[in-house]
């Protein structure tokens, strides 16, 4: 019977479930559109182009590995294995070649070379990745000449016919290229193609063999081994017999789609990246979805008590009510989170673009459109409807007959105590976790409790809004008096019709803490470390490179200068330590200290050279190191060395945790050239920007920065990492300013009674409009500024755990356009609902039935 009064009820009042249905419908999405991208991380597929034709593929871990024993009782042990990948390629012995080619049943075994190898040439369209290889290799895929011949010495090329196509190449042209050391010319010998097509993912250069190892720079290994079997041969049978073969080392055999990692390394790497943002994104979206959920049906819920205290004047008890309730919120949750699963697709492909324009996600990790995102959407919805129908119909189910009656005449005086002492458990929740935050030192740890403690605070804002509504409204009742006749009518509102209002200061405050938080949390840490930058590079010039790098003979050109004392070279990578990645570059220790002060706390620079170790404040802390310690650790390529910890100095933020010697870090990383050079020049010298640009002139792409320009360069990338994160949660706010004018507009359109009984007591509808507009300001000032407190009081622990000090980063006028933007959302979804409500006569509203 409950079944079919559920079905009558939103039968007929449709527009009095749209609020809610548009809430869930959201919060489908959102959760199938994260969904969708945490699949992708865990099974999105990474197809091959170079080895296309190999049915085999050997290549070396990418992996570091970790093994645990723990002692548990009754002298049993627990075994866990991890492993974490690298930042480089692996690469494997060159003897890996012999032992492969010696498997039965493989017809050849193909050495393969993958470096960087740039062309300096202007071609129209959007730039790929480029590499080099050599010609014995394109067998891989296979390449085949339609034009000239193979390369015979080492200045001869081939090209792949994309590229040849885009930069107007032929056999006989010349082309500039940029690899691992100088820039060189070779002569085009031919251009080359697959019976597959172009490549779409990648530039595919050919050099000579022994021109490919000189530019590699890998004496003795090889990237990979491509095993093409013999006539009868199947792959899997083969790869069994050189996973045999080849038991024991660290090479990895690879078939089928397990050759695309292989092959594209950002891929694999970017699907790490991508499971741990899908993961934050939904754990997020969750948790603001299901707070806005819970507050959108508490708003219904409100506005149907006249309806529910009718029906329990008629003797229905508190479980029919009850399920009537939760049916309705079903047959809601059903509708609402298939239409949202639909659209999370959609959503989802966009997102995905969008991180594939910002270099994010690579364009060679294919997206994956499952049915389990939208499974969970639906899920979601459904369980988000009925727990929020659950709670919020609570009351008004248990109370009895005539105390129901009462309730719908008159909102409460105050809320339950039980939802008063759950608010205050979240708020300390929410202070606990601020306290934690304050100690966390890093920014994975940090990142996901910023945003878990913003959500859990507004939760608590939430619970306590009506207190939190009357406590504020006593201290704007007398600026709200100044508005006129307007003004006391918002005031008696606001004081009446508290957990109304306060339904809608919620998601205004979540917008306000959540947003700030998103926009401030990059300059907070960036503008620190570029604080920490500039008060440690002494140099007065930089050399910065448009290409793939700087290279040494232009750092030896501007050494050879007169007037400059030092040029300390930088490249960066990433190193683990056990399984922990720390941040690393690699520095020239030649005049080290005349360019770079990183402010040293303990040991000395001095003497920094093959064999030492500079580490932060922070990693000396986690790791247990100081002057004199050994420190093990992982290159960026799996290499294991171990160096001498020479220093300790305070400014990590600004130059990573880890220094190490630049000619180790650049022996072990995919471009080994210079991220940047440092310059200083005697004072007086008149050594400049003219005298270190002409030394550099021979040198395409490099330039001369001066520190100020230095600074603005790391201030533009990092207002792209803002960007990136504003994108990242850029769903998760355009549902909260969705729930802001949804909530809102609900709030306005049921209160047409009301402006009809203030009609027909003698106000004018502008005095209605205008106390509209009052209640609205007064909304939009209490939310704001409990969002405001959120965010303030989150970022500045972020701060003072991140960077030691509490000095969070917030410019006024992104401030400004957040408080802006919430304002011009609560006034037209207050405005737009209040005027179609006075349209109708207020004597036909007044005598209408129901």
């Amino acid at each position: 019977m409950m079944l079919r009064y559920a079905l009558q009820t939103v039968r007929d009042r449709k527009a009095g479930f749209l609020g809610a249905f548009v809430a869930l419908l959201c919060a489908a999405a959102l959760v199938t559109a994260c969904g969708t991208l945490l699949e992708t991380g865990l099974r999105g597929k990474i197809g091959t182009e170079r080895y296309a034709a190999t049915p085999v593929l050997v290549s070396a871990d990418q992996n570091v590995h970790e093994t645990t024993v723990k002692e548990k009782k009754g002298g049993r042990t627990k075994t866990k294995h991890k492993a974490k990948p690298v930042a480089e390629r692996a690469w494997l012995p060159a003897a890996t070649v012999d032992a492969v080619r010696a498997v039965p049943g493989v017809e050849r075994a193909v050495p393969e070379l993958t470096f960087q190898a740039v062309p300096l040439v202007k071609a129209p369209g959007t730039p790929v990745p480029s590499y080099g290889h050599a010609w014995t290799s394109a067998a891989l895929t296979p390449f085949t000449l339609t034009e000239g011949r193979a390369p015979q010495n080492g200045g001869e090329i081939v090209v792949d016919r994309a590229l040849a196509a885009r930069a107007g190449l032929k056999a006989g042209s010349e082309l500039a290229v940029q690899s691992t050391g100088e820039p060189g010319t070779y002569r085009v010998s031919g251009v080359a193609t697959t019976d597959r097509g172009d490549l779409a993912r990648q530039s595919a250069l050919f050099f000579s063999d022994d021109e490919a190892q000189r530019l590699a720079a890998r004496d003795g290994q090889v990237s990979a081994v491509g095993v093409l079997p013999a006539p009868g041969v199947g792959a899997a049978e083969l790869a069994a017999r050189v996973e045999r073969a080849l038991q024991g080392t660290t090479a990895h055999v690879a078939t089928g789609d397990d050759r695309g990692p292989v092959e594209f390394l950002d891929a694999a790497g970017a699907r790490v990246k991508l499971v741990s943002m899908g993961g934050a994104m939904g754990g997020t979206s969750l948790l603001v979805a299901i707070l806005v959920v819970v507050g959108t049906f508490a708003l219904s819920v409100q506005q149907r008590y006249r309806e529910l205290a009718l029906l329990r004047a008629i003797a229905a008890t508190p479980g029919q009510l009850r399920r009537m309730i939760g049916r309705e919120a079903l047959l809601v949750g059903l509708a609402a989170g298939v239409a949202g699963a639909l659209a999370g697709l959609p959503l989802a492909a966009w997102l995905h673009g969008r991180f594939v324009d910002s270099g994010v996600v690579p364009v060679t990790l294919e997206r994956t459109a499952g049915v389990f995102p939208m499974c969970a959407g639906v899920a979601a919805s459904l369980l988000g409807a009925w727990a929020a129908a659950r709670i919020t119909g609570r009351r008004i189910a248990r109370i009895r007959p005539a105390e129901a009656l009462a309730e719908a005449a008159v909102e409460r005086g105050r809320p339950g105590w039980i939802r008063s002492g759950l608010g205050v458990l979240l708020l300390a929740g929410g202070a606990v976790l601020v306290v934690v935050l304050a100690s966390l030192r890093t920014e994975p740890a940090s990142t996901p409790v910023t945003f878990l403690a913003v959500v859990v605070l507004a939760g608590a804002v939430s619970l306590l809004g009506p207190l939190l509504v009357r406590g504020a409204t006593a201290l704007l009742a007398g600026p709200l008096r100044l508005a006129g006749p307007g003004g006391h009518l918002a005031t008696a509102n606001l004081r009446g019709n508290a957990t109304r209002m306060a339904s809608a200061v919620t998601p205004l405050a979540l917008l306000t803490g959540m947003t700030c938080t998103v926009l401030f949390i990059t300059p907070t840490l960036g503008d620190a470390a570029r604080a920490q930058a500039r008060d440690g590079i002494r140099a007065q010039w930089v050399l910065a490179a448009q290409g793939p790098g700087v290279t040494r003979e232009a750092a030896e050109r501007v050494r050879r200068t007169p007037g400059v004392t030092a040029a300390t070279e930088i490249v960066h990578t990433s190193v683990r330590v056990g399984l922990t990645k720390y941040a690393a570059q690699g520095v020239t220790p030649a005049g080290l200290t005349r360019t770079w002060d990183p402010a040293v706390t303990g040991g000395s620079l001095d003497g920094f050279g093959e064999g030492s170790a500079a580490v932060s404040e922070l990693a000396a802390d986690q790791l247990g190191l100081r002057p004199g310690s050994p420190l093990k650790l992982t290159l960026g390529d799996g290499t294991p060395v171990t160096l001498t910890v020479s220093a300790v100095y305070a400014r990590g933020l600004g130059f990573g945790d880890l220094t190490l010697p630049h000619g180790l870090v650049a022996a072990h990383a995919d471009n080994p050239l210079a991220d940047g050079v440092l310059v200083a020049a005697e004072p007086g010298s008149g050594t400049g920007r003219e005298q270190l640009a002409a030394a550099v002139r021979a040198f395409p792409g490099v330039q001369v920065l001066s520190a100020a320009d230095a600074d603005a360069a790391r201030a533009e990338r990092q207002d792209a990492g803002a960007e990136i994160n504003l994108l990242a949660m850029g769903l998760v706010l355009a549902f909260t300013a969705i729930a802001v004018v949804n909530t809102l507009a609900m709030s306005t359109a049921e209160r047409f009674r009301e402006f009809a009984m203030l009609r027909l007591a003698g106000a004018k509808r502008r005095q209605v409009l205008r106390m509209l507009r009052t209640e609205a300001l007064a909304v939009v000032l209490i939310g704001t500024a409990l969002g405001s407190g959120i965010a303030l009081a989150v970022l500045t622990a972020f701060s003072v755990g991140m960077t030691g000090v509490a000095s969070p980063a917030v410019l006024p006028v992104a401030y400004a356009a957040v408080v802006g933007v919430a304002g011009v959302l609560a006034l037209a979804a207050t405005a737009l609902p209040g005027r179609v409500a006075l349209r109708v006569p207020p004597v036909a509203v007044a005598t209408a039935k129901g």
